[in-house]
């Protein structure tokens, strides 16, 4: 979505109107996520995705028809039948719904995306709040919205204060990841809240086996990495091309020179107990929203001690993942940093990590009626 916004504000300088699109709610198996957006420019040219196939090209015809009319914001529902997914090669079938944003005033808007660009690129978190739903009786206008800075002072309105509370308050929950929501209140008002921030960054304190191979994941995740070793041979950019740093110093004092904040994760993973130690320390210290060290059960109780020896909180030695990644049976450096990095993105995304397989009531239901199809019934 970086992409996005950069075109978007491209546009705005221009003086061009524009329509950005956004999935802001799901039902079912759908070919994208609330959050996703493409942007539709008044030459009818585009940036950006919704999932493809027919839903997209609705979309996008929708809103150019938006430019030409001068219509105002609105939201639309798309359903995906099996009949519409299996047209366009999908495998799936659900609701989508969209908030289709006309942006004909470059003034109103351009400072905001000009934000979200700073955000992305290292500046404070921001958030956007935009009301997409009200009750029949409301007043209120379809399409308000509220900036929010991550100290919480905000920029428009909504229509009322109770509104603009409720959306900087989840604003302020999903802020540190750059996540969204939909939430409808007591009032059925209907708001998405979308939050930007870095993108996830991490630091590998140790650059051994295991660290190369989580590097060689870290990059097409789409995170930013580096690392950190106080050996010249195992933190140089030769053996981590795609590394932002490489960092050759003590693992006390190493993290220092790196931006870091709850969407960072350290992963600890040195070359014997006493650097881990130090690492762990540090990283701790760190505004990390992701602490992970490798090793075993016993060398981690052994740290865990030391950290409370030194007056770590326990709160913060509680949310250490030690052991790091989860049980996936690995063994080798590869199969490991599978695991830790899967256990980073659960943490971050706000997965659980269990099994997404289907259970024995879907089971069933697919049995019998593939029998009675076979048998004619």
């Amino acid at each position: 979505m970086q992409e996005v916004f950069r075109e978007t504000a491209k546009a705005l300088e221009r003086g061009e109107a524009c329509v950005l699109a956004t999935v802001i709610q799901t039902e079912g198996s759908t070919p994208q996520k609330p959050g996703a957006k493409l942007l539709v420019r008044a030459d009818g040219s585009g940036v950006g995705t919704l999932g493809g196939g027919c839903v997209e090209g609705d979309i996008w015809f929708a809103a150019k028809t938006l430019l030409r009319s001068d219509g105002a914001t609105e939201v639309r529902e798309y359903e995906l039948t099996e009949e519409i997914a299996a047209r366009d090669g999908l495998i799936c079938g659900g609701t989508m719904y969209f908030l289709l944003d006309p942006i004909r005033e470059p003034g109103d808007f351009l400072p905001q995306v000009q934000q979200v660009e700073q955000a992305y690129d290292g500046g404070k978190p921001v958030g956007i709040a935009t009301l997409v739903g009200t009750p029949e009786d409301s007043a209120l206008v379809v399409g308000a919205k509220l900036f929010i800075q991550e100290n919480g002072e905000t920029q428009g309105t909504l229509g009322v204060d109770a509104l603009d509370h409720a959306a900087s308050s989840k604003a302020q929950e999903l802020i540190a990841y750059g996540k969204c929501e939909y939430i409808t209140t007591k009032g059925g008002f209907e708001i998405f809240v979308e939050t930007y921030t870095t993108p996830p960054t991490l630091v590998i304190m140790g650059g051994g086996h295991i660290s190369k191979a989580l590097a060689a994941l870290a990059q097409p995740l789409g995170y930013q990495f580096h690392i950190v070793d106080d050996r010249q041979e195992f933190a140089n950019a030769e053996r981590f091309p795609h590394a932002v740093s490489t960092i050759v110093a003590d693992y006390d004092v190493g993290l220092q020179d790196i931006p870091m904040n709850a969407n960072t994760a350290v992963v600890v993973a040195t070359r014997g107990h006493k650097y881990d130690d130090m690492a762990a320390e540090a990283a701790v210290r760190s505004p990390a929203g992701y602490v992970g060290i490798l090793g075993s059960k016993r060398k981690n109780l052994l740290i865990y001690e030391e950290l409370f020896r030194k007056g770590i909180p326990d709160e913060r030695i509680r949310a250490v993942r030690a052991p790091v990644g989860l049980d996936l049976g690995g063994r080798t450096p590869e199969e490991i940093a599978l695991s830790i990095m899967a256990e980073i993105v659960a943490v971050r995304l706000g997965g659980s990590g269990a099994s997404l397989q289907m259970d024995e009531r879907l089971f069933d239901i697919a049995r019998e009626k593939g029998k009675a199809v076979s048998t004619g019934r």
